[in-house]
């Protein structure tokens, strides 16, 4: 049985420039001046502190209830009975899952007109219902898989939708990449690997920008059409080289595949100082990937649990 509630914000737009300004008048004096819209800023704020004051309500008076940014996420100490109730962008849902142990995590999309809400059960509007249900203990629960990095010198990380593997700049990145039987040695601009959930995200955008190239130079008259994106359940990742150079010392045969229990990917670092690996867009929150170091990327042992919509 739930026992705690714990619900994760985001800073807003106009939270984030009061912190650069000093004051909502500064902040303001500052865009208009610039010739920017402050009235765009000043909406989505309030829209989202509604959002943020809704799902207060629905909290009982009976539970215990918390309220953390996201940059204490890392550091906090969940419980086992607690909910999570991340309100914000997809974003938040990601960068929030990876850091809990099995607790079911309740989404919601403060502002549908702003965010597409792709992990996101409920609106401010809808959440009620399934709000009752999760901390009643009978909320139906949505497995996530996740990706784990393991390096050889004993760091790991999870991802809930990707991982990102190169360099910590916008360098080259060198590398060892194997999968299967395949291996070659790369330069590029970083490998992605992406769970289900992610599939609809970075991938997605790698996907967009190859097919946009190949419509471009190609003189089919076929239409290119993205994969569909693999379920959020689903026992494999998909992995991509971003920008891969062909050279005499470099090869670019392994570009794009499916990583399973089967079929790892390994990758052996040729970055003196610069190697990098981080996960869910978070560069802060990273392990080093130097000369030296290799890691194998597979489905992670833990999995999220989403709530569902009642």
């Amino acid at each position: 049985m739930i026992e705690r509630i714990i619900t994760v914000t985001r800073k807003t737009e106009l939270e984030e420039l009061v912190e650069r300004f000093g004051t909502v008048p500064q902040v303001k004096f500052y865009l208009e001046h610039a010739g920017h819209d402050f009235a765009r800023i000043q909406a989505a704020h309030d829209t989202y502190m509604f959002a943020l004051a809704e799902i207060r309500k629905l909290v009982p008076r009976e539970f215990k209830h918390h309220t953390i940014g996201r940059e204490f996420v890392p550091r906090y100490s969940f419980d086992r009975d607690d909910l999570i109730v991340t309100v914000g962008q997809d974003g938040l849902v990601s960068n929030t899952a990876k850091y809990l142990n099995g607790q079911p995590l309740l989404a919601v999309n403060p502002d549908p007109d702003l965010y597409d809400g792709i992990l996101m059960a409920v609106t401010p509007d809808t959440a009620g219902p399934t709000f009752k249900a999760a901390l009643a203990g009978s909320g139906r629960l949505k497995p996530v898989s996740m990706a784990e990095a393991k390096t050889s010198d004993g760091q790991s990380l999870l991802a809930f939708n990707d991982l990102f593997i190169g360099a910590n700049s916008h360098i080259s990145a060198r590398y060892r990449i194997s999968h299967g039987e395949a291996s070659e040695v790369q330069s590029s601009s970083g490998i992605i690997v992406s769970t289900g959930a992610g599939s609809t995200g970075w991938m997605r955008s790698v996907h967009t920008g190859a097919l946009g190239v190949m419509a471009a130079v190609s003189s089919t008259s076929v239409p290119l059409n993205s994969p569909a994106p693999l379920d959020w359940s689903s026992p494999s990742l998909l992995f991509a080289v971003r920008e891969p150079f062909p050279s005499h010392a470099t090869k670019t045969s392994l570009i794009y595949g499916q990583v399973s229990a089967d079929t790892p990917l390994r990758v052996v670092s040729r970055m003196a100082g610069y190697g990098i690996i981080f996960s869910d867009g978070i560069q802060s929150d990273y392990v080093t990937f130097n000369s030296g170091t290799d890691v194998t990327i597979a489905l992670a042992a833990k999995t999220a649990q989403l709530v569902d919509a009642a």
